[in-house]
């Protein structure tokens, strides 16, 4: 079986493969390293699409002479997918609501949607929850839905751009954060309540944004240090210390809360910030 990638013949050997589910699960690992995805695949010059995938994942290579697949970078992918969710998100509020169904069921069929489901799951489900309704108890309208793929899609195209753009938010939310147990212990719930949705936006954010350039960098941030210490440690204690607050601030517990948001993740996601805008400054230099 001759392997080709974007038409170039690929130097693969064959091991214990024995099916075509086999073969493209191995090279999707290698593929994903490189910050690449697999983009479309054909058999024996014959396209194999979603309708016909699962099928031909069980065919034995022997009976393949050739397996071309078109990778794109996931930067690439992501962006296509985000287009796609954005036009049905206007094809969507535009329609009557008899044909709503068949434009969700369009879309969840769609290659897409597929790729979000298994590479940005959070946005599948945020566009599942508003076609089929349900995003609607959480006030999550298409007119919303389309602002977060936009604030996404501004991510991919101009990263830079995005983390310049949150250096008042980050430095804000840290003073709020500093600030919390005493909103907590004067009764100011609701700017309590505020403050840990900011935090949590705002790390979300700069989660994808670290994520995001770890893809486009092929890995090399994984010898970063952050704030003294690896970036793999350093995130752990971050997760950590994240995990620790929601169970504190579910307790009630102002005291633990305090001093976490205080000391532990206040001067952290300044740390991090800091971390994420000196990768970009080195890169454009």
């Amino acid at each position: 079986m001759d392997i080709y990638i974007n038409d170039v013949l690929a130097n693969i050997t064959l091991d214990t493969e024995k099916t075509l589910g086999q073969v493209l699960s191995g090279i999707e690992q290698w593929l994903s390293s490189t910050g690449t995805r697999m983009s479309q695949i054909k058999v024996n010059e014959k396209l194999v699409s979603g309708a016909t995938l699962e099928a031909a994942f069980n065919q034995d290579i022997a009976t393949i002479k050739s397996l071309k697949l078109s990778v794109c970078s996931y930067g690439e992918l992501a962006l296509e997918a985000y287009a796609v969710l954005k036009e049905t998100c206007n094809l969507y509020e535009s329609s009557a609501f008899e044909e709503r169904e068949s434009i969700t069921k369009v879309w969840m069929e769609s290659a897409a949607a597929r790729f979000l489901l298994a590479d940005i799951p959070d946005m599948y489900h945020l566009a599942s929850q508003t076609f089929s309704g349900s995003g609607l108890l959480q006030g999550l309208l298409p007119q919303n839905l389309m602002s977060i793929i936009e604030e996404r899609m501004r991510e991919l195209i101009e990263p830079a751009g995005e983390i310049a753009a949150s250096e008042e938010a980050v430095r804000t939310i840290a003073q709020r954060m500093e600030q919390l147990p005493l909103d907590m212990q004067t009764g100011k719930d609701r700017s309590a309540a505020e403050t840990i949705q900011l935090f949590s936006g705002i790390t979300e954010k700069l989660l994808r944004l670290f994520s995001l350039l770890t893809i486009m960098k092929d890995g090399s941030l994984t010898t970063l240090t952050i704030g003294e210490r690896s970036a793999e440690t350093f995130l752990d204690e971050f997760n950590a210390a994240l995990s620790e607050l929601a169970a504190a601030y579910e307790n009630k517990d102002t005291v633990l809360v305090g001093d976490l948001a205080e000391y532990e993740l206040a001067p952290r996601i300044i740390a991090f910030y800091t971390a994420l805008r000196s990768i970009m400054q080195n890169s454009s230099s």
